[in-house]
C-alpha cells in the first residue's frame, strides 16, 4: 500500500499582510473595479478546476461571498473578482533516509530540512506533480497540509489504494496573503471574515466544501470551530 505523510493540521482565517506602493490596494480596487485573487487550480478543495471546467473551491466562495462584500461595503460601490493562478515561487521521524516530496517553499518543505536532515527531500512545484511523483514511485511519501492530503486521496482514482499516516509534526494557520503596510485592505478583509464566522456563513461554506457531502470530507473539530469564534472581536 502507498502512502501518504500527513502534516501540517491548518486552519484558520487571520489575513497575514507583501513592499508598500504609492497606490493602495483599496484605491487600486476601487479605481479598476477588479479585486485580484490569486489561488491554486490543483487543490481541492481550495481551490481547483471541476469536472465540467469550472474553478470552483472554499476558497473562491469565501472571497466572493464574505470578502468581496466586506470590501464594496467599504468603497461604495460594485467591484468583480478575477482569479488567477497562483504557482509557487506517520512520524517525522519515520521519514530519516526515505525520498520525500513537498511543494517548493513551503512550511512542509522547511521543517522536514529542518527537523529531518536525512531525509531526501524533493521538492516540486505545486501539489500535482508531487503526487504524480508519489504514484510514479519516484519518493516514498509526499508531506503536505492535512486536510489538502485528505483532497488528493478523496481525488485519487482509487482512494482505497492510499493511506494518510502519522502525527501532525506542525499546527499552523491558513491566512490570506497580501501587501505590506496596508492596514485599511487588511482591516476590511479581517471584518468581512469575522462577519461570515459571526453569522455563520463560514461554517456553512466549510460544510459545503467539507461537510459528509462535501468535495472533500474532513469534519470541522469542536475545538477548532471554538478557536475561530475566539477570532471574532468586538467592532
Amino acid at each position: 500500500m502507498r502512502r501518504l505523510l500527513a502534516a501540517l493540521f491548518a486552519l484558520g482565517f487571520v489575513a497575514v499582510a507583501a513592499p508598500a506602493l504609492a497606490e493602495t490596494t483599496l484605491e487600486k480596487i476601487s479605481g479598476t473595479g477588479v479585486l485580484t485573487v490569486g489561488t491554486r487550480r490543483g487543490s481541492p478543495p481550495f481551490g481547483f478546476v471541476n469536472k465540467t471546467n469550472e474553478w470552483v473551491g472554499f476558497s473562491i466562495d469565501l472571497v466572493e461571498q464574505a470578502i468581496k462584500p466586506a470590501i464594496e461595503k467599504k468603497l461604495g460601490k460594485a467591484i468583480r473578482v478575477e482569479l488567477k493562478e497562483s504557482t509557487p515561487a506517520t512520524r517525522i521521524q519515520d521519514i530519516a533516509g526515505r525520498r520525500v516530496a513537498a511543494q517548493q517553499g513551503s512550511t512542509n518543505a522547511k521543517i522536514v530540512r529542518e527537523r529531518v536532515p536525512t531525509a531526501e527531500l524533493r521538492e516540486f512545484p505545486d501539489q500535482p506533480a508531487a503526487f504524480q511523483a508519489l504514484a510514479q514511485g519516484q519518493v516514498q511519501a509526499y508531506t503536505n497540509d492535512g486536510i489538502q492530503l485528505a483532497g488528493l486521496k478523496a481525488k485519487a482514482p482509487r482512494p482505497a489504494e492510499w493511506e494518510i499516516v502519522g502525527d501532525f509534526y506542525s499546527y499552523e494557520p491558513f491566512g490570506m496573503a497580501m501587501r505590506k503596510n496596508e492596514s485599511d485592505f487588511r482591516a476590511v478583509v479581517n471584518n468581512g471574515l469575522m462577519d461570515a464566522i459571526e453569522s455563520g456563513q463560514y461554517f456553512e461554506l466549510y460544510e459545503k466544501w467539507f461537510g459528509p457531502k462535501g468535495e472533500v470530507p474532513y469534519p470541522l473539530t469542536p475545538e477548532n470551530r471554538r478557536f475561530l469564534l475566539m477570532q471574532v472581536v468586538p467592532k
